[in-house]
Parts: structure tokens; C-alpha cells; sequence
């Protein structure tokens, strides 16, 4: 079930989304995993890292390489991260709608986009990375072994350094007191938490 929801969220998240970006814009939004500087880099590398990690873990599990965490073994945990993962996979869709023709993966220093503060984009600056961070969430109780909660961990750091050290200042450099304004109101990952002021 993890494969498939990984499956779910890669066509959705990833393929469909680029799909319609570039029937909107004539651009695929892709920009690079890591093609910025030696941060981007790391950040880039260690995302594509997670979820290898993240996708071995249901594998190794599978095989019998490596059991489940005794306590979330249970069928009614992963029950509860099949329904979290999905919610994460309509979640991040649906933030990646609201984005519209802003939606990138990666940054480019040389193009400006709009600066989207409505919908969810009013209560939350990433809803894209809180709905994939949901996502793994689910997949790791899906598959709760030791494996998967590495992968999440990896996933939570490169998102928080992709955030904080590429994102953030890019936005604040391209769209000034905007978007200090912005972030001096709206939460990061979570409404009201992660201001910056």
C-alpha cells in the first residue's frame, strides 16, 4: 500500500502537476532539484536522498529485511497513516492548485513570480511542504519501521533547509517589505507559528 500511495503522490504531486504548469505557462515549473548553490544543493540531494529512503522502507519491510516498530505494527496504524497519507496527496494537490502559475519546484534567481497570499497561502507560507511533510507522516506509520522514520527525518531537515536557507531569502530579496509583511503575519508550516519578525 505505501508503494502505491508513493506511486499516488508521484503521478499527482509531481507528473500531473508539471502536465498542467506547462499547458498553463509553457514552462514544466521544474527548475532543478539542487541547481542553485552549494545549499540549494544540499538541500536538492538530501530531498531526493529522503525519499529514496523513505520508498525502501516499505520494500525492505516487505521483504523481511526489517520489521515494524512493535507498537505501530498494528493494523489500526496503518489504517490511520493510509487515510494521513492520502489527506497529504489531496493536500499538497490542492495547495499546488492555489499556488497557480507561480507553482515551481526549485528556484531561479532570474524570474519573478507572483507572491501568493490567499487561500491557504493566507494562513500558511508553505502549505505545499506542511501537506508532503503530512504525506510522510502517513507513510511512515503505513510502514512504521526504522527505515521509514529515517526517511522522514531527512525529509523534515531538507525541507526546513530548503525553506529557511534558499527560499526564504530568495522571496525576501524578490519581493522586499511584501513579503516581509508576509512572513511577519503568516505562519511557515503552521498558522501563527514561525513568524518572522
Amino acid at each position: 500500500m505505501a508503494l502505491v500511495l508513493f506511486a499516488v503522490f508521484g503521478v499527482l504531486g509531481f507528473g500531473w502537476r508539471s502536465w498542467l504548469q506547462y499547458r498553463r505557462t509553457g514552462s514544466a515549473g521544474l527548475r532543478g532539484v539542487g541547481a542553485g548553490g552549494p545549499v540549494e544543493r544540499v538541500a536538492g540531494v538530501g530531498f531526493v536522498v529522503a525519499l529514496l529512503v523513505a520508498v525502501s522502507a516499505p520494500i525492505l519491510q516487505e521483504a523481511g529485511i526489517i520489521g515494524p516498530v512493535c507498537v505501530l505494527g498494528a493494523a489500526w496504524a496503518q489504517a490511520v497513516g493510509i487515510v494521513v497519507a492520502t489527506a497529504g496527496i489531496a493536500a499538497t494537490v490542492y495547495a499546488q492548485l492555489e499556488m497557480g502559475d507561480s507553482w515551481r519546484i526549485g528556484v531561479d534567481e532570474r524570474e519573478t513570480t507572483t507572491l501568493v497570499r490567499t487561500g491557504v497561502f493566507g494562513r500558511i507560507r508553505n502549505p505545499i511542504y506542511t501537506a508532503m511533510l503530512t504525506f510522510g507522516i502517513g507513510i511512515a506509520l503505513v510502514t512504521p519501521n526504522p527505515v521509514a522514520f529515517i526517511g522522514f527525518i531527512l525529509l523534515v531537515a531538507t525541507i526546513h533547509l530548503q525553506v529557511r536557507r534558499v527560499e526564504e531569502p530568495y522571496l525576501s530579496r524578490t519581493h522586499g517589505d511584501a513579503y516581509r509583511a508576509y512572513t511577519a503575519s503568516v505562519g511557515r508550516f503552521v498558522p501563527g507559528v514561525g513568524l518572522i519578525r
